[in-house]
């Protein structure tokens, strides 16, 4: 019986994914999705037919769905190791606070959706409430789109990139890439780039933590004599702090972080305090502002630990929500989580949206390019082994002079037959990329002429 759920479970899954996909790759760019939505193979990149992008991220799930999903550093290694494991032989993760998304090759979505699902704390069954399938051209544009900053919760904000980084690294570690998606990734952060330098996309002062000083600036009077506690001080709360010393004046500012000496870098580069873990009872005592930062997976501040006499103002910038709900119940306590704060809108965001158009025309100019590459990768086995023949027909040829002549000189003739194999089969390879040609036939004449045996695996 518990089969026949399962079973029914994974199909409803599947209609209720796979048709709206369907349907929304219909309406994409003609010429692009014919290209990307065959099969994959012939890209000879992977063993698999597609490339899939499964995930969620604020715009449909919440703070409490994103922080089921969510994935701790050893949540992350440990999917890579059974991806690996399962077959999976390309692979990318990317997990903020605002999405966690799995990038990669497989013969069904569901391979990774059901890997994601194993090493987070979300089900099935909440997944298919809030979560995308894209695959191939959808996958690779929504990828592109996440990498530039125009999918993230703060337009604009281009600190996903260095997730994408770490994650091809983690991913690099474990033997889970391949040319596609090296090439991939340093296409979308040449995408970054230039609109980074190109537009204004990213102009003027606008993050989480960014709007969380702003929240703070209009909501607490005389901020700059109220006793500020961060809680937390990784990349977040160091961006936070910055953040609070350049706008609120204020220098009542304490640090706290499980590792002390995290903290006391960044209080020694603005003249902070710092206190210990085992102080934070006491801090929160005195502090008029709590900021929690500390991306934990279950939450560091409970009611038990708030023990006030005077408001108390908590912003939570975690995701899993690293504040429990409950200290609510206690009288003069102001929570607002990170969701709240990035519903801010100000002028700032208003300009950006200006630039909307002119990044997505850079994001098509390199996912073209990006794709052309891709396209080529079809001639790669047949270029391969007309090298090799053409290496095999040199050393031949070389052997036999060499016999015949006496003062024949095989180091310099290798080196001359050498760059002419090179001019060869650039020559071939230009020929099949170009456009006013069938390619599938010139592929066949080359392999026909140089009787060439093809490894397409």
């Amino acid at each position: 019986m518990k089969d026949i759920i399962l079973n029914l479970r994974w199909k409803k899954l599947i209609t209720i994914l796979i048709v709206p996909l369907a349907l929304f790759s219909f309406r994409r760019s003609t010429y692009f999705c014919g290209v990307l939505n065959e099969r994959m193979k012939k890209y000879h990149i992977s063993k698999h037919n597609s490339f899939y992008t499964v995930g969620l991220s604020y715009l449909k799930a919440d703070a409490v769905m994103r922080g089921k999903f969510s994935l701790d550093q050893q949540a992350k290694e440990a999917l890579l190791v059974e991806a690996r494991e399962l077959g999976i032989d390309g692979l990318l993760i990317t997990a903020t606070c605002n999405r966690t998304e799995l990038h990669g090759f497989a013969q069904h979505p569901f391979q990774l959706i059901k890997l994601l699902c194993d090493h987070s704390r979300g089900t099935v069954e909440e997944f298919q409430e809030v979560a995308y399938v894209y695959k191939n051209y959808e996958a690779i544009h929504h990828l592109f789109r996440v990498g530039t900053g125009l999918d993230s919760q703060i337009l604009g904000d281009f600190e996903i990139i260095s997730q994408i980084k770490k994650g091809f690294s983690l991913s690099k570690a474990q033997d889970l890439t391949n040319p596609f998606l090296e090439r991939l990734c340093n296409s979308i952060l040449q995408a970054s780039k230039r609109i980074k330098n190109e537009t204004e996309l990213s102009s003027g002062a606008t993050s989480v933590a960014f709007a969380s000083v702003q929240y703070i600036l209009q909501n607490i009077p005389d901020v700059s004599d109220k006793n500020i506690l961060l809680f937390g001080t990784g990349k977040i709360g160091r961006n936070t702090c910055e953040n609070l010393l350049k706008h609120t004046n204020n220098s009542h500012i304490t640090l706290i972080n499980r590792t002390k000496n995290k903290a006391e870098k960044i209080a020694g580069k603005f003249n902070l305090v710092v206190k210990s873990y085992g102080d934070l009872q006491a801090e929160i005592r005195n502090a008029d502002i709590l900021i929690v930062a500390t991306g934990a997976q279950s939450p560091t501040i409970s009611k038990e630990l708030v023990y006030i006499k005077k408001p108390l103002l908590i912003l939570d910038l975690s995701i899993p929500k690293n504040v429990a709900e409950n200290v609510t119940d206690i009288k003069d306590v102001t929570l607002v989580h990170l969701d709240d704060l990035s519903q801010l809108t100000d002028e700032t965001l208003e300009r950006r949206k200006q630039f909307i158009p002119q990044a997505e025309r850079i994001i098509h100019e390199i996912m073209t390019d990006f794709i052309q590459w891709l396209e080529t990768r079809k001639f790669a086995p047949v270029i391969k082994a007309l090298k090799k023949k053409l290496k095999t027909m040199k050393e031949e040829e070389l052997d036999f002079q060499s016999k015949k002549l006496a003062d024949f000189n095989s180091e310099q003739a290798d080196i001359i037959s050498e760059r002419i194999i090179q001019k060869i089969t650039k020559q071939f390879a230009n020929h099949l990329k170009d456009s006013e040609i069938d390619a599938e036939d010139s592929l066949e004449l080359i392999q026909r002429v140089f009787q060439l045996e093809v490894d397409l695996k």
